[in-house]
């Protein structure tokens, strides 16, 4: 249960942070950039939302429901699953979300071209917007297998599946925003040689 009564509390000014575990951690920690990085594209994606609310409620709420998940793998990182027993239940990302972004990348795809160049982050503000959240995702995607990959710092399977599936959800809901606008911005090889 979240409660906060108190925003500053002065335990992190020496240089430290608490892990859901209560485990004291350097702010600098490979766990805490994952997990900053993480709530990096949630913040992305509130600014994406600037731009949809109005204009599509229906792909809004869809945003609105990664940003819930992005949560979730938030707190799935800020305790790591090192087989203690814990006095608490962790929330851990499931495979059930990752398979909703799998479909919802399905469902946008159906309605797109097929793609004959990559595209510039461009178009309209939302898809230029999905675009920096897609790069920002991708960074949270490094930190997280390189944390995956160092010793006693555990990842789950599904933690990294979903910031996978994340990038290319974005990529593709970048594509479906411009598409309702006039189409993709193409990069043109060698244009300005």
């Amino acid at each position: 249960m979240v409660k906060l009564n108190k925003i500053y509390t002065r335990t992190g000014d020496a240089g430290t942070t608490g892990l859901g575990t209560g485990e004291r951690v350097a702010k600098h920690d490979l766990r805490i950039s994952a997990y900053g990085t993480v709530d990096e594209t949630n913040a992305c994606l509130g600014m994406v939302r600037q731009h949809t609310a109005q204009s599509d409620p229906d792909f809004d709420r869809k945003l609105e429901r990664i940003q819930n998940d992005l949560f979730d793998l938030g707190a799935d990182l800020c305790v790591p699953d090192r087989g203690e027993k814990l006095e608490y239940e962790p929330l851990r990302v499931t495979q059930a979300q990752v398979d909703w972004l799998e479909a919802e990348i399905d469902v946008m795809n159906a309605e797109l071209q097929p793609l004959k160049s990559f595209v510039l982050p461009a178009g309209t503000a939302a898809a230029a917007a999905l675009h920096l959240a897609r790069t920002v995702s991708r960074r949270a995607e490094r930190d997280m297998t390189a944390l995956a990959a160092t010793p006693d710092e555990p990842v789950s399977a599904s933690a990294l599946k979903y910031i996978n599936r994340l990038s290319d959800y974005l990529f593709v809901a970048s594509r479906y925003v411009n598409s309702k606008a006039g189409g993709d911005v193409l990069w043109v090889p060698g244009k300005n040689r």
